[in-house]
């Protein structure tokens, strides 16, 4: 096959053609940008595809030769991912290694498909936290400080690691805590860290940081859970002692 026909991204002067490379386009229309912009499920199936293969040919954009293939395909990510990878090869832009990613891509989004979600563990009480954090530090010989980012259910998002630091005590940045609960979109926090000395007991230092940490929630109306300190075989939670 030949490509023919959709150059978007060409500019017709008389009988001559001047053809624009990608980086050349307005940058909203390119795809990498516009994914990086609004999110993959903005884009176009030609222009996801398009960001996989990289490159169009001399004639046409990454972009216009996945419209064209797909085309062929009758717009139809399954019948796409029966082609082979000599059939892909036909197009004109299209060598071996841009097919294998085609297909790779294809047999990924089935996969994915076939797959269930992956279900967030609960996180919901002091006991979950050190069920949690317990194995991560029961035998370290200092203290780090952990954030636990949780959706509106108490289902955990992700698990940080904020601090490592001394015997007694450990450094926490607050700006990192609220910027890592923004960037996962959490909305209830946890904090976590241990005590090397084996006494669950808080310090004066753990109770600034636990109410300085209660501010900062309530500044960004994120609900702070609970502040959790890990010892192996024993935990103190603020909360279960009403001091939350």
């Amino acid at each position: 096959m030949k490509t023919k026909g959709n150059h978007n991204s060409e500019l017709r002067t008389g009988s001559s053609e001047l053809k624009l490379n990608i980086n050349q386009w307005a940058e909203e229309d390119r795809p990498r940008e516009k994914l990086m912009r609004l999110g993959a499920e903005a884009l176009s199936n030609a222009e996801l595809l398009a960001i996989l293969i990289g490159s169009g040919s001399t004639k046409e954009s990454a972009v216009a030769l996945m419209q064209h293939v797909l085309k062929d395909c009758n717009n139809n990510l399954k019948t796409l991912g029966k082609r082979t990878i000599r059939e892909l090869m036909e197009y004109n832009g299209v060598g071996e290694a841009k097919a294998i990613t085609i297909l790779a891509a294809c047999e990924l989004g089935k996969r994915r498909q076939a797959e269930k979600a992956e279900e967030r563990k609960d996180i919901g009480t002091a006991t979950a936290v050190y069920n949690l954090m317990h194995p991560k530090m029961q035998d370290l010989d200092v203290e780090e400080a952990w954030v636990l980012l949780l959706n509106q259910n108490y289902k955990l998002i992700k698990l940080v690691r904020i601090s490592h630091g001394g015997i007694s005590e450990t450094s926490v940045d607050l700006r990192i805590i609220m910027k890592e609960a923004l960037l996962a979109n959490a909305t209830v926090l946890a904090l976590c860290h241990n005590h090397p000395s084996n006494n669950p007991v808080p310090s004066k230092f753990d109770d600034q940081l636990t109410q300085r940490v209660k501010k900062a929630c309530e500044v960004m109306r994120i609900f702070f859970m609970d502040h959790v300190i890990v010892t192996d075989g024993k935990y103190y939670s603020y909360y279960e002692q009403g001091r939350l």
